[in-house]
């Protein structure tokens, strides 16, 4: 790792929403648009950088509401940006999420084939989201968002999806989310963890060293700096197949409850299995100070309180020895909810889709989050568990069970189902303010 240095971000110029903790309980909206005209587009990108939020603008009227602007390389095409620019960006950037399906094990129902329309496609130019802490802010998000696109006759918006928190202020399986929030060295913002060090900006934002000292620019810097990837997906989830799971692999409700944490790593309270191990805490799990303040080395080596295979101990092994360096795979993650809820107590399906539209920021694609979807979520060696999947997201066989460990003997439930399945998303590039400017003032 780099030796600490005294790194300050251009927070004025980086968008809010790299960086910023999204509101609690807050509602998103994504709207997706394909440019036909490359002029029109370049007029989007110079009325988009008046509506975008900077990551110093935490203190305006609006509060925790706030734009954000990305591209995709398609839409950088669209937008005509020079060969030479375009091959400077990451390499699965420029081959697009749908292209990386394999390496993703976006395989079957998750395939690209099944996605929703126009998700993964060349169509997929510009991505706006509008994030505020209930939908009437909201609604004044996307008003101060409305000016950017509207009149622009070579500008189409082809997707729109709307999210919004459940009164349960959980995602669909009954977990509290949006808990983890790593650190960022120079921002100011803190983590949700005390005990993890900060990680260098250029983890996260491009232009600024990173955990082993490197840079990532695309250039020229004026179109590069201060940017950084995004990774959107929307992941249809399985409700019904999850609670039958835990109903027929459980004693009793109590079991039940302990299963679900057991599979997890928290309880559905938000309350860590790593400080309350026996029971929930539900008062715990709205404690935003200690929720998340934990490590496993020293107190959980064995995965005995925490199963090593649990979701968020694969999503993050803190200081848990595993192959690899767990800092150079750290990313940002956040997840908003769409669709009704499926009513309480109901184990069939309804038909309905609802599920999570997952994001992830990071400046290392390939390190960041396609080895964490390939390796930590779709394969158990990294931890010594041989080929075993994450068992909430993981591309399950239906033949592999989940095996909590316990003394003296091991507990193994049943072969596990598919609980989500992908429909589709992109990757990204959040630029800079500035660089919206730079792409709204480009000449064929």
């Amino acid at each position: 790792m780099s030796a600490a240095t005294d790194v300050t971000l251009e927070l004025h110029d980086i968008q809010r929403g790299v960086l910023s903790p999204r509101p609690t309980p807050y509602a998103a909206t994504y709207l997706v648009f394909r440019i036909d005209d490359p002029s029109q587009g370049r007029e989007l990108m110079r009325r988009a950088s008046a509506a975008a939020t900077s990551a110093a603008d935490t203190s305006s009227p609006l509060g925790d509401t706030w734009v954000s602007v990305a591209v995709t390389y398609w839409g950088l095409k669209a937008l005509r940006v020079p060969r030479c620019s375009l091959e400077s960006f990451a390499w699965e950037f420029r081959q697009g999420m749908a292209a990386r399906a394999r390496a993703l094990r976006d395989e079957g129902a998750s395939s690209p084939q099944h996605w929703e329309a126009p998700l993964g496609t060349r169509d997929v130019h510009v991505v706006i989201t509008a994030i505020a802490p209930d939908p009437p802010r909201l609604e004044a998000a996307i008003d101060r968002a409305r000016p950017a696109y509207d009149h622009l006759s070579g500008v189409t918006a082809i997707w729109r999806q709307d999210c919004s928190a459940l009164p349960t202020e959980k995602e669909h399986f009954g977990y509290l989310d949006g808990i983890s929030h790593p650190a960022v060295e120079g921002s100011g913002i803190p983590g949700s963890n005390r005990l993890e060090a900060p990680l260098k900006g250029g983890e996260f934002v491009l232009g600024y060293p990173d955990e082993i000292g490197g840079v990532q620019t695309p250039q020229p810097a004026a179109l590069g700096r201060n940017g950084s990837y995004a990774v959107f997906r929307k992941l249809h989830q399985n409700v019904a197949a999850f609670r039958r799971y835990l109903r027929d692999n459980s004693t009793g409700a109590q079991d039940e409850e302990l299963i679900a944490a057991k599979i997890m790593g928290r309880w559905r309270s938000g309350a860590p299995l790593a400080l309350a191990p026996q029971h929930d805490d539900p008062a715990l799990g709205t404690d935003s100070r200690r929720r998340n303040t934990f490590l496993y080395a020293q107190d959980d080596p064995m995965g005995f309180t925490t199963p090593g295979g649990c979701h968020i101990r694969r999503a993050n092994p803190r200081d848990s020895a595993v192959a690899g360096e767990v800092r150079l795979h750290r990313m940002i993650r956040r997840g908003a909810v769409y669709g009704p809820p499926l009513p309480e107590g109901v184990l069939q399906d309804d038909g309905t889709d609802r599920g999570l539209m997952f994001a992830f920021i990071g400046a290392h694609l390939g390190r960041q989050f396609e080895f964490v979807q390939s390796q930590w979520m779709n394969d158990g060696v990294f931890f010594g568990a041989g080929n075993t999947k994450d068992p909430v997201v993981g591309v399950v066989d239906g033949q592999t069970g989940y095996t909590i460990p316990r003394r003296p003997v091991r507990r193994r439930l049943a072969p596990l189902p598919s609980f989500v399945v992908s429909r589709g998303g992109e990757y990204c590039f959040l630029p800079s303010l500035s660089a919206l400017r730079w792409l709204g003032d480009l000449h064929d």
